[in-house]
């Protein structure tokens, strides 16, 4: 009942289904591995063994070690029983099977051609099971070369001794036959074709198997090329959108300030005015009084009457009291103070607004945070990392750590155990209560034995404090810093493809230093240095602090 089930659901089912992926036959012994896909047993230990991984061939998952392999007894019997139908029809008669699909035609058969069987390399002709039979029973002709069915079997002879191209001359790369090898060839690496071609298939394996994992690693180059130009994009729109915040509310703040600076103006203006109307009207009233005088005067110089004149002369002769105006005036500058005052007051804003710009791009920086964690395989023997990997600090004694070619014998550094070649990345350290440190990158192959220099050309792109106060930014030659706050906690900011490397005081949302055009060609590794203890002076541990990215930045003018 198996086989018979078997036999029809067989006509379900495709070749392809039955086929070893590495020699493309039905299976022999098939063995499953871990992913689930299936190989003839000698096909996949032979793959093995011609490649440095152990990994699938079809879906190229790399396995830890060498499974052992176990036929699948299913899919052996499936296999069996396939080979065994497809073998029924190959030799079944004309009138058993007049319907069967040929893909190589029998030479010999006249009329109905049937599906030819095999294909002789000597007589260069195939033939059916009909046909074939001589070459089974005939002593001659059984000595014959027979393959399975192969179109163009004139290809296969050699076109100058017209014999059976049966070697392949590794020196000229070729096929040949045994009498090329007796001239030509004579003195060449010449083998059987069927061990140059188990090894070229190996190769060809192999080589797939590299092409697949460089497609593979271009494919993530190219997300990752992709993810880069999103995040720059959005980061890109962040700039356009906080610029336009900062211009507008400094547009709105000038408008602001031109609107009481013209209200200010026009109040002075009409103060000025009112002023003057006062002056104006004072002014007035003395003409008028001056003028009734003056006409007084007139008429008592035309009198006759000696008596009268004589009287009154003394009376109106005294000028009417009124107010020295020498000194009196409406000034037109009345407005000037209150323009420079209003000037002034917005350069003053703007200056603020300007302070506040390295927190805007500190808050955009610190989206690009990493989780880094110390590498006790780098770590010098006088140090004491924490359990977590988040601390580190100078201890007193020297610890049995071995001396690997990773760790440093002088300075008392470590670095983080993650290293980056691309992108950008962010972390920052507590530094508070220290006396001395030294914080920033280093490339993956810094020299660490011996004295160490501390410069981009040694490797290492790094800013430190001595004395408690003395900050530097080790370039070449190094760079004094003068910060108008001590940092408590410093952001380190490394973009991998711009050639920078920055640090930033985190609670004071400003800028320390930046190195800029450099080339990186390696990975990089965050560097730490607690310095040495300075008896307790220095026993401040630093301190790999969790990102905070949820900063608040309200623009306010």
């Amino acid at each position: 009942m198996l086989c018979l089930d078997m036999a029809s659901s067989s006509s379900l089912l495709s070749e392809e289904q039955f086929l070893c992926s590495i020699c493309l036959d039905v299976f022999t012994e098939p063995v499953s591995i871990p992913c689930g896909h299936n190989f003839c047993k000698a096909c996949i230990r032979g793959y093995w063994d011609t490649s440095d991984l152990c990994q699938c061939p079809m879906c190229k998952k790399t396995l830890d070690k060498r499974p052992d392999l176990f036929v699948n007894t299913f899919i052996s019997e499936m296999a069996a029983q396939f080979r065994q139908t497809v073998e029924v029809k190959t030799t079944s008669s004309p009138h058993q099977c007049p319907d069967i699909i040929v893909e190589l035609s029998c030479d010999i058969c006249t009329g109905m051609k049937l599906k030819a069987l095999k294909s002789c390399l000597v007589c260069l002709t195939s033939y059916c099971e009909t046909h074939l039979e001589p070459h089974q029973r005939v002593p001659a002709l059984k000595r014959h070369k027979l393959i399975n069915p192969v179109e163009n079997l004139e290809d296969r002879m050699c076109k100058k001794h017209e014999r059976l191209l049966e070697l392949f001359c590794r020196t000229d790369q070729m096929c040949v036959c045994q009498f090329c090898t007796e001239t030509h060839h004579k003195t060449h690496d010449t083998v059987p074709l069927e061990e140059e071609y188990g090894e070229m298939k190996a190769k060809l394996g192999k080589t797939e198997a590299e092409m697949q994992q460089m497609i593979q690693e271009r494919l993530k180059k190219v997300q990752e090329i992709k993810h880069s130009v999103d995040l720059s994009k959005r980061e890109a729109e962040r700039e356009i959108s906080d610029s336009v915040q900062v211009f507008t509310d400094l547009v709105r703040s000038i408008e602001r300030s031109q609107a009481e600076l013209i209200e200010v103006i026009e109040e002075n203006q009409k103060a000025a005015e009112r002023q003057a109307e006062g002056i104006i009207k004072e002014l007035e009233q003395e003409i008028i009084e001056l003028q009734r005088r003056s006409t007084e005067l007139e008429q008592l110089s035309h009198t006759e009457d000696h008596l009268h004149l004589l009287q009154s002369c003394p009376s109106l002769c005294t000028p009417p009291p009124t107010k020295d105006w020498s000194e009196i005036s409406v000034h037109s500058d009345l407005c000037v103070g209150t323009v420079r005052r209003a000037v002034s007051q917005l350069e003053e804003t703007l200056n603020k607004e300007m302070e506040k710009l390295p927190e805007v791009k500190l808050k955009r920086i610190q989206q690009y945070a990493v989780d880094v964690t110390l590498d006790p395989d780098t770590a010098h023997p006088n140090v004491i990392l924490s359990e977590d990997g988040k601390q580190v600090r100078h201890g007193g004694t020297r610890t049995n750590r071995p001396n690997t070619t990773k760790r440093s014998d002088k300075s008392v550094n470590v670095l983080g155990k993650e290293g980056f070649s691309s992108g950008r990345f962010y972390y920052e350290v507590t530094v508070k209560g220290k006396t001395k440190w030294e914080l920033g990158v280093a490339r993956e192959s810094i020299n660490r034995k011996g004295k160490i220099t501390l410069s981009p050309e040694d490797g290492y792109w790094t800013v430190w404090l001595r004395n408690g106060e003395q900050y530097k930014a080790l370039s070449s030659p190094s760079v004094p810093l003068s910060l108008r706050e001590k940092p408590q906690k410093v952001g380190v900011f490394v973009d991998y493809e711009e050639g920078q490397v920055s640090f930033y005081d985190v609670e004071a949302r400003s800028h320390i230093y930046s190195f800029t055009g450099c080339t990186f060609t390696e990975k990089l590794y965050p560097y730490f240095n607690p310095c040495l203890n300075d008896d307790g002076k220095n026993s401040a541990p630093l301190i790999i602090s969790p990102v905070n990215d949820r900063l608040s930045f309200n623009l306010k003018i």
